[in-house]
């Protein structure tokens, strides 16, 4: 029997197959194709996340951000500078703020 999956998995997925007793049949993505697949593994795990709402799949989210950083050139130190530059800038999401409308003042 097989199950097909065509996805893109962790490093270590084939060999794990393989100490269950099965034989995993895959290849290697071009870069192109990499990100776009990266693409939809974020897609992946965030609507995992969004069903258990744990924290296995919230790493998994990282992991997969991480991994396209890395493949669009950027380390995770310089996405971690962006997103620290963001958070004192424009603040992060602490104090729970929900903005319901804004008025324009001239009225």
């Amino acid at each position: 029997m097989r199950a097909v999956h065509n996805k893109l998995v962790r490093d270590n997925i084939p060999e794990i197959i393989k100490q269950a007793g099965k034989i995993p049949v895959t290849h290697t993505l071009p870069d192109d194709e990499y990100l776009s697949e990266l693409d939809k593994k974020l897609n992946e795990e965030c609507s995992e996340y969004q069903a258990d709402k744990n924290i296995e799949e919230l790493a998994d989210m990282l992991e997969v951000m991480y991994a396209i950083a890395e493949a669009r050139g950027w380390s995770v130190s310089e996405l971690e500078a962006v997103r620290k530059s963001k958070a004192e800038k424009r603040g992060g999401f602490k104090k729970k703020i929900y903005l319901e409308y804004v008025e324009d003042g001239n009225e």
